[in-house]
């Protein structure tokens, strides 16, 4: 019997708190395989959505396994291959995957050395791994990764007693590192599921009725382009051919063919909050404390208001499916397969064992998009054309009308400081829709054609995650300021006219705008400078005022104006309160329109993986962020969203990027944190502040447009 750690193999490991994923899916053959070619294949759950993190958890496993990382491969997630982790989301891929990887690869590493110190009669503190070979006290080799592929080594539980290495002993984390997914995509290679093409593939268009409540009335029939038909099922219309430009084609004639009859059901876009503040909702006290506080002195009064987003990906979803003997093959974009799959299982009415969801990179997405919508599509028009693949592909308008939005919402704030100038009172009531309509999380499904089915499926609201698990409208709600008296509560409707879920930042983009304007205010009632005003505040996170202090220092503050209507502004926030630091620093121009100039971005992530990555998400982040705070609001009349196309729903333009300059300061034994999302609320609250500095308006409403910041100064 071979052994491993003194157990035989086979026998489950007793760790009762397994780091990162491994806790939900603990067999260590779910994380990594070895084969007899030289290569490892991780297959971790998280997907690739365009941030880099296939390239990051390679980095990790490379590191552990002692391997160079082209002998690393990275196996798109898929069901039932790959460990379920969820959903890629919430700037959590290095923490729960790439922890999970680590310690996973660490054990795999143990176990593989000590049969190789065991057949070769050595202790195992004298062998060591060069490339994945093991080298016996003499230099001899004893053996290999791929000579042991074989043996179901990996086939045991985790046990959680195998410590990784040292951030001092890691050779290739920490470094940067090229991104295993570019090239394909820099040179054109079909790497997307776009480009997928199976044999006897089909092309389907959907037809969205013109309100979101429609029933569908009359089709008048007609020639259709080449191949072409139609599938109606209740009042979801498709057409499929075998030509695309016929699917297009075709598309536009059923629209015009089609009849419904339609009911007002969206809120009036002029006056949301109002709408807002009309609309049911269940309170949740997010948290509140009560300690003996001095009289307040000055206090601050603000309401602050975002818009309905869209997600704008610039390529418009898109998934194939294909219908065999009673089972279905999804291939999709979607950030949560295993999710995904909980829906179809609802929808379709199949187990889950019949139902295969593969993972293939689309258009780049934070947020939920249209990539589980478009996969239902591709399910219902395959199994009407059991044998052939179907691929559907939505249109722009679809894209920036039908996805799931990010909800509009408005935030109350009463903030007071004492006669000493510290905070003594913060009250937030924050109202909106919640921010998570994915799908897998609710009895019925929340996918877009399930509620146009005879007979509809009803659609859930939307809620909020727990503020332990990273909340949605009310995260970063909590200042991370001292103040010995606080109360901060959520009102999330209870009626959702426009479905709403999650886009890169969740509610931090209303949050942290908020609570960094009223600190900008209150050091002004008080006659101090923001940035000391802060750091007399957070003498309890020393790594929050490192990142403010560091971009302070990037920026050259207090700046002085680089001319009239020119300002800066600066803001800081702990993403979740548990995630990364940031801090962000702006140099707006307000002319016919405020332009963002400049920024400086210093961030705090404990280990970095790979620091091009972070530091390519971290502007990223901070460059959406300067679209939705200047540009981006999503327009809708009584029956339907208007902004279906980038001149009614403009985004920022490559013109119009600002320089950056970014550092990375986390001390690197940390424990590793994400950089998708911690600079978007610090950018756009930075913006507020700079917009405050060159007009001395407080910006009230996003996005900051000239008719907005007209409307602050009345």
């Amino acid at each position: 019997m071979n052994l491993a750690f003194g157990f035989p193999m086979g026998q489950a490991g007793n760790a009762p708190d397994l780091p990162g994923s491994l806790r939900a899916a603990p067999r260590l053959s779910s994380w990594l395989r070895f084969s007899p070619d030289g290569t490892v294949t991780v297959t971790p759950g998280k997907v690739e959505i365009g941030q880099g993190i296939l390239t990051a958890l390679a980095q990790i496993a490379a590191d552990e396994l002692d391997l160079p990382l082209d002998r690393v491969r990275v196996a798109a997630a898929s069901t039932p291959g790959s460990p379920n982790e969820g959903v890629t989301s919430g700037s959590l891929s290095i923490q729960e995957s790439g922890t999970a990887i680590r310690h996973a690869c660490a054990e795999a590493r143990a176990i593989h050395l000590h049969l190789a110190a065991a057949r070769a009669g050595v202790g195992p503190e004298a062998v060591r791994v060069e490339d994945g070979v093991f080298l016996g006290p003499d230099g001899a080799a004893l053996g290999a990764y791929w000579t042991q592929a074989e043996e179901a080594l990996l086939e045991v539980e985790a046990r959680g007693d195998v410590a990784p290495k040292s951030a001092a002993a890691r050779g290739v984390a920490g470094q940067s590192a090229a991104r295993l997914d570019l090239p394909d995509k820099v040179f054109g290679a079909p790497c997307y599921v776009h480009d997928l093409r199976l044999p006897g593939m089909l092309h389907a268009r959907m037809v969205r009725p013109p309100a979101r409540v429609a029933t569908l009335v009359e089709l008048r029939e007609g020639p259709l382009p080449g191949d072409a038909t139609v599938l109606r099922l209740g009042n979801l219309l498709a057409v499929v051919a075998s030509e695309e430009w016929a699917a297009d084609a075709a598309a536009a004639r059923v629209a015009a063919r089609a009849r419904w009859e339609t009911r007002e059901s969206l809120p009036d876009e002029s006056n949301l909050p109002a709408w807002i503040e009309a609309t049911p909702a269940q309170r949740t006290e997010v948290a509140r404390q009560d300690d003996p506080a001095p009289p307040a002195v000055h206090t601050v009064s603000a309401r602050f208001a975002r818009p309905y987003l869209a997600h704008g990906s610039i390529g418009p979803s898109c998934a194939v499916a294909r219908w065999e003997g009673g089972a279905v093959e999804v291939w999709t974009h979607s950030q949560g397969i295993y999710n995904l799959r909980a829906d179809l299982v609802t929808v379709l009415g199949l187990d889950a064992a019949s139902i295969t969801v593969r993972h293939m990179e689309g258009a780049g997405c934070y947020g939920h998009n249209g990539a589980d919508d478009v996969a239902l599509d591709a399910a219902l028009v395959a199994r009407a054309l059991p044998g052939c693949p179907v691929r559907v592909r939505w249109s722009r308008a679809e894209e920036l009308a039908w996805s799931p939005h990010s909800p509009a919402a408005i935030a109350d704030i009463e903030a007071a400081v004492d006669a000493e100038g510290m905070l003594c009172r913060w009250q937030t009531a924050l109202r909106g829709n919640g921010h998570s309509s994915r799908p897998g999380r609710a009895k019925d499904p929340t996918l877009l054609s399930a509620g146009y089915l005879a007979p509809p499926f009803p659609l859930p609201v939307a809620i909020d995650a727990p503020m332990a698990g990273g909340g949605g409208g009310q995260r970063n709600s909590v200042p991370g300021y001292r103040v010995p008296s606080l109360d901060v509560s959520m009102n999330r409707l209870l009626e959702m006219p426009l479905r709403s879920s999650a886009l890169r930042g969740l509610g931090a983009l209303l949050n942290v705008w908020a609570t960094e304007s009223v600190m900008d205010e209150l050091a002004e009632r008080i006659g101090e400078d923001p940035v000391a005003f802060r750091l007399r505040h957070l003498d309890e996170d020393p790594r929050g005022a490192a990142v403010l202090r560091e971009v302070a220092a990037m920026c050259g503050w207090p700046r002085a104006s680089a001319g009239e209507g020119i300002g800066t502004g600066i803001a800081v926030a702990r993403y979740k309160g548990t995630g990364g630091w940031c801090a962000v620093a702006t140099e707006v121009e307000a002319a016919e329109v405020v332009r963002c100039r400049r920024l400086w971005i210093a961030a705090d992530l404990g280990e970095v993986i790979n620091p091009d990555g972070a530091a390519n998400q971290l502007e990223g982040g901070a460059l959406q962020a300067v679209s939705i705070a200047l540009k981006e609001a999503l327009r809708f009349d009584r029956l339907n969203v208007t902004s279906d196309s980038w001149e009614t729903y403009p985004i920022l333009r490559f013109s119009e990027v600002p320089a950056v300059e970014l550092r990375l300061i986390g001390p690197p034994d940390a424990p590793p944190l994400g950089a998708g999302e911690p600079s978007l609320g610090p950018t756009v609250a930075a913006i507020a502040a700079g917009i405050h500095a060159a007009l001395g308006i407080r910006p009230r409403a996003m996005p900051f447009t000239p008719d907005n910041l007209a409307a602050a100064m009345e």
